[in-house]
């Protein structure tokens, strides 16, 4: 298939970011509720509705009843497809540009739509086909290597943990990014969780000689690992208790 058929038959920008939203609410196990489309993409109720029936009526998704909306398998493939090109093009971005990390997500967003399957498959062998973004999100395909990683609010105060990803649904925020990447909450980095407050919905992290103070709506977004061989420190006065999902 030349170049030209392949963008001829890809879906057009807005399709392909609805699309990429619906495949990681399934991926997450989540239903696809219109009201969380609208949210996600900023958009209204009634928009969203008028864009759902032109979906289904391209074969992208099937929807039963009011309610019920999946992807169907070219609608998943479609989603894959460009969630690979908006994945690497932020590779791109931060190796070979040094955009900041907290940045990658939005400029890539801008990108992503006109990237050709050939430039796909160069990025892809450049960067050495990663499995996860710069952001620790698994690509289509590699979601096992994630699937181990728990939010930081199932963890206990005592725990130390390696920082591995940060939720697609933050990356939208970017104050939320600016704040994470100040604080060095970065995949790769090694934190104590050195205090939970459920109280005020807050919990506190030690990296390094710095302390954060993240909100639970924050925690929430990033996953990490337990390091097992770590002798659990005592936690300051306070309760000690996971909160709440």
């Amino acid at each position: 298939m030349s170049q030209q058929n392949a963008f001829e038959n890809r879906p057009t920008p807005t399709i392909e970011d609805y699309l990429a939203i619906m495949f990681i609410m399934e991926r997450d196990g989540e239903k696809i509720i219109a009201r969380r489309l609208a949210e996600s993409l900023d958009v209204s109720s009634p928009t969203v509705t008028v864009t759902l029936k032109r979906m289904e009526r391209d074969g992208w998704v099937e929807i039963e009843g009011h309610k019920n909306i999946q992807l169907t398998e070219e609608g998943c493939e479609a989603a894959r497809s460009v969630i690979r090109r908006h994945m690497l093009t932020e590779w791109m971005l931060a190796r070979m540009f040094k955009v900041p990390w907290s940045e990658v997500h939005n400029e890539a967003h801008a990108i992503e739509h006109t990237i050709s399957n050939d430039i796909e498959d160069k990025m892809r062998q450049n960067f050495n086909d990663p499995q996860v973004c710069p952001h620790g999100n698994p690509l289509p395909g590699y979601e096992y290597v994630t699937a181990a990683w728990k939010s930081l609010v199932h963890f206990q105060a005592g725990d130390k943990v390696t920082i591995h990803r940060i939720h697609e649904t933050a990356e939208d925020d970017t104050k939320l990014m600016q704040f994470l990447e100040s604080k060095g909450i970065l995949p790769g980095t090694q934190a104590v969780i050195r205090e939970i407050l459920p109280f005020n919905q807050t919990l506190t992290l030690d990296i390094g000689e710095h302390e954060v103070v993240l909100g639970f709506p924050a925690a929430q977004f990033i996953y990490v690992e337990k390091i097992s061989n770590y002798t659990t420190i005592t936690p300051r006065r306070g309760p000690k208790a996971t909160p709440e999902k």
